[in-house]
Formats: C-alpha cells, sequence, structure tokens
C-alpha cells in the first residue's frame, strides 16, 4: 500500500511511519515542522523515518498545493495538529492547523479520488472535556482550543465518510506517551529536570489527575487495525488507549524510581482547560477490531527513560 502520513516529523507520526515502512508500505510522510518545540528533536525524527525508507516531504496542509503527495496514494493516516495546551498558540493557531488544514486535506483526497484503503483521522479523548471515561457515545464537551477545534475536524471527516464520498474513521487517542514524546509534556518535562536538578513546574491540582497513559505501541497497534478492517470502520470513532488510569502522582514515582533520583517540584497556579479524569472505555475497539494493549505503565515509561537518556545528551534535545 502507498500511504501518506500527515505530522510524520511528530512523535506518533514519526513512529507510525517507521513501523508502516518497516511492514512493507510505501510511505510518505509530510509534515510543516511548526515551531512548537525544539527543531533538533523534529529532525531526528525525520532522519530515523528516512533511514527506514520512508520519502518525506515538508508540506503545510493549510496553504501549500497537496496535489503531488497524493499522487496515487491509497490510504492516509493524518496526524498533524496544532497540539495539545499551549500558552504561546493563539485560537488562529488552532483553527488553520487543525480545521482549515484538515479541510483542506480531505478536499484534495476526494478530488483526487484514488483514496481508497481509508482516510484514519488521528483524534483526541480532549473531545470529551474535563472526564473522560464513557463510551464513544458520551456527549462532547471539549475544554480548550485543542478539544474543540480537534473535535471540529473530526466531524468534516465524519461528515465525508456518512456522505458516502470517502471510507474514514475517527481515532480518539488517550494521553499517548514513550520514545521522542513531546518536550512540553508531563514524563519528558519530569525526566529532564531531574537528570539536570531543575525544579519541576506541576499545575496545582495535577498531582490526582487520572490518566489513561497508553504506550505509543498500543497506539500504533490501534491505528493499523484500523486501517486493516476499514470496511468495519466506515464513518465509526474508536477509543484507543488503555483501561488502566493511574494519578499523575503514581507516575511521577515511577519515573523517580526508575531514575534513582526525586523530582524537585514546584506548584505553579492551575492551568485552564486540563482534563481532570481520563480512563479509555476501548469496548468498542476490542469489539470490532480485536484492539487489546499490553504495555503496562512501568514498562512503557522504562523504555522512555532509556530514550531520553540516549538521545537528550547525545543530539542536545532539550
Amino acid at each position: 500500500m502507498r500511504i501518506l502520513v500527515t505530522g510524520a516529523a511528530g512523535f506518533i507520526g514519526s513512529h507510525l511511519s517507521e513501523y508502516l515502512a518497516l511492514n512493507g508500505h510505501d510511505v510518505i510522510g509530510v509534515d510543516c515542522l511548526i515551531n512548537n518545540y525544539a527543531r533538533e528533536l523534529k529532525e531526528l525524527n525525520i532522519r530515523s523515518i528516512s533511514e527506514q525508507g520512508c520519502k518525506f516531504v515538508s508540506c503545510d496542509l493549510a496553504e501549500d498545493s497537496l496535489t503531488s503527495i497524493l499522487q496515487d496514494v491509497d490510504a492516509v493516516f493524518h496526524c498533524a495538529a496544532q497540539p495539545g495546551l499551549s500558552s504561546t498558540a493563539t485560537l488562529d493557531d488552532y483553527i488553520r492547523n487543525n480545521i482549515i488544514a484538515t479541510h483542506r486535506l480531505l478536499q484534495a483526497v476526494l478530488d483526487a479520488n484514488t483514496v481508497h484503503g481509508g482516510f484514519i483521522y488521528i483524534s483526541t479523548s480532549s473531545v470529551y472535556g474535563a472526564t473522560a471515561i464513557g463510551t464513544e457515545n458520551t456527549e462532547t464537551k471539549p475544554t480548550s482550543y485543542y478539544g474543540v477545534t480537534k473535535l471540529a475536524a473530526e466531524h468534516l471527516v465524519m461528515a465525508a465518510s456518512r456522505q458516502h464520498r470517502i471510507d474514514a474513521c475517527s481515532l480518539r487517542l488517550f494521553s499517548v506517551y514513550g520514545p521522542r514524546e513531546r518536550p512540553e509534556k508531563l514524563y519528558p518535562r519530569l525526566i529532564e529536570c531531574i537528570l539536570s536538578d531543575r525544579e519541576f513546574i506541576l499545575f496545582e491540582g495535577s498531582y490526582e489527575h487520572y490518566r489513561s497513559y497508553t504506550y505509543v505501541a498500543d497506539v500504533l497497534a490501534g491505528m493499523v487495525l484500523a486501517l486493516q478492517n476499514m470496511s468495519k470502520c466506515r464513518a465509526e470513532v474508536f477509543n484507543i488507549g488503555s483501561r488502566i488510569s493511574i494519578t499523575t502522582r503514581e507516575g511521577i514515582r515511577i519515573v523517580e524510581n526508575l531514575l534513582g533520583r526525586q523530582a524537585r517540584i514546584k506548584i505553579s497556579p492551575k492551568r485552564p482547560g486540563d482534563q481532570l479524569e481520563t480512563r479509555a472505555n476501548i469496548e468498542k475497539a476490542r469489539k470490532m477490531l480485536g484492539y487489546k494493549p499490553t504495555t503496562s505503565v512501568l514498562d512503557g515509561l522504562t523504555q522512555e527513560v532509556n530514550w531520553y537518556r540516549d538521545n537528550s545528551v547525545n543530539n542536545g534535545i532539550k
């Protein structure tokens, strides 16, 4: 299969691109390299996917021509987005990189009329809002620009699928972590602060937040199952994540134990838009796709800590 992966220089997109290439697919990875974290990390990801045979193209979905990147493409994984909660990204940034980019990509795919293997939209548990513990039919109540715009983009994709214009589905991912995770996320910040003996900033109330931390390899398994079962997935939404939730406090203790040092934690004011509790209800994905995550948080964080140790020193990632 010839597969287009958007956001291929990012955390999940780079892992997915490599996985698909290693399993015999012809992969085109695209990314516009927005300046939301260290470019060195994105360049490291690009080198990694290129070494596995993926073709990388720098492309801005929100304004560049998309005709050439879609030539003879059979399937699309749309991972690219303006991610998470940010003190610097504006509402316009989220609208541009989540809604407009998705609309332009979807329209280009429809115009190309070659993508018969499926369009898989990578959504987020943030669409549910402060509490994400229910099924895919739970009312969506996003509390952030990220959640609002990701949900809007999801609706664009699902509307096209319900109109039988394209075979598409949406995967709502829950708190993905692992090697290459974005440096502003909890675990990379924690690991870096402990190793460099710097204060770790924790938002007020975060200690008791529950999260379905999901190791990246388990997420990839769900994404590939969707591709392999597109006839079942058409116009469907799936939660993809771990059924086991832990508190932020428990996650911090695991990392401290792995590193043999305690974090110097400083509490800062509460961050608006944060999720309070997530617990992935994956019964639908289990029944329809055979989805079954297997990685424990201890095993996953061990992999992330080892990767960070290997790459932060050698490649200057901060």
